[in-house]
């Protein structure tokens, strides 16, 4: 049978993750993961729901017990995985990357359009 101290840390460890991988302050795991939001998989927001059910029933001994243990375990541990594989580094190098593509693309087709009206009106 969990305990709610279990759960609380198991808590404490996620928004810990959340908070050194995505910038995120949140004070319970819903809320984060909400504030996450689409940067990780929708497997993980269920996951997340299944502890968050956890700590709901956690507040209570005759609840507690309807709590599977072994789903909670498991949700944790899948979020955990998640989570310690991001690289934050390379993220960020991503989106810098795309940005520059986008500036990069938006440029280029100012410059055709620009060419196409300067020479529809017979300037080159």
């Amino acid at each position: 049978m969990m305990m709610m101290q279990d759960i609380q840390a198991q808590e404490a460890r996620l928004l810990e993750l959340a908070k050194e991988k995505f910038g995120v302050r949140a004070k319970t795991l819903g809320r984060a993961m909400k504030k996450i939001g689409r940067r990780v998989p929708a497997r993980l927001h269920r996951q997340a729901e299944v502890l968050v059910a956890a700590q709901r029933l956690g507040g209570h001994p005759k609840l507690m017990m309807q709590v599977d243990a072994v789903a909670v375990k498991k949700a944790f541990d899948e979020i955990v995985a998640h989570l310690e594989a991001i690289d934050v580094t390379d993220r960020r190098k991503g989106a810098m990357l795309n940005l520059g593509a986008a500036l990069s693309f938006n440029l280029l087709v100012v410059v055709v359009l620009v060419i196409l009206v300067l020479r529809w009106r017979g300037l080159v």
